[in-house]
């Protein structure tokens, strides 16, 4: 398969087309082409420019989400690949509304973002209680917690899940990390976090900054 042809898959994935992203993905793996590269040299790298035109305002929610939709039809084909090798994911991630709050679009597009970013994503849903984060994250050994909130009325519940992690002896050994439109930089702090993400895009580059550090 030509270097052309691998770049198609970077455009079906930035375009949101998933068809042939699938396409272009299983005509590769047939071909004996690395599986680790389609992710780390094609896929990521159009995920992270759909981030960038996101923060452009060149892209919007819409096509963010069908360029992760995209992402998903390709890493169905690969992750079992990957598995089979043990490749390890850049990081293992705890995702999910906090208890209470019932919106999910915001985080699902961040579960996406981050699946996009090479993550290994364990989405809990919406209204998820403190005790739920604390098992997935000790169940997966997750590097990092990701805790949504589009309520004020919902967001106390971010504070008592950052408790419920101290309670459970292992806050320093996850890095907890919060969004939604009513959170901000001010709180997270407030509550001890250990960061705030603006938006989607932003949230993989902190989400890379937090496992890194």
């Amino acid at each position: 398969m030509t270097m052309q042809d691998l770049k198609q898959l970077y455009q079906a994935v930035l375009e949101g087309n998933a068809p042939a992203a699938k396409s272009i993905t299983e005509k590769a793996l047939a071909e004996g082409v690395d599986p680790q590269q389609l992710v780390t040299e094609y896929m990521i790298p159009a995920m992270d420019e759909a981030g960038r035109r996101f923060e452009c305002n060149d892209y919007f929610v819409p096509e963010l989400l069908i360029a992760a939709r995209a992402m998903k039809a390709s890493l169905e084909l690969i992750r079992p690949l990957l598995a089979a090798r043990g490749a390890e994911p850049v990081g293992r991630v705890v995702i999910g509304t906090v208890k209470g709050d019932l919106h999910d679009i915001g985080k699902n597009l961040v579960a996406a973002m981050l699946e996009g970013g090479g993550f290994e994503v364990n989405d809990l849903g919406v209204d998820v209680p403190p005790e739920k984060f604390v098992a997935m994250a000790q169940e997966k050994r997750a590097s990092l917690v990701a805790l949504s909130a589009l309520l004020t009325t919902t967001m106390p519940s971010m504070r008592a899940t950052l408790e419920a992690f101290k309670q459970a002896g292992i806050r320093d050994k996850v890095k907890v990390m919060i969004g939604g439109a009513p959170v901000t930089q001010k709180y997270a702090d407030e509550i001890g976090a250990d960061g705030y993400g603006e938006n989607a895009a932003s949230a993989v580059a902190l989400a890379r900054k937090l496992v890194a550090a």
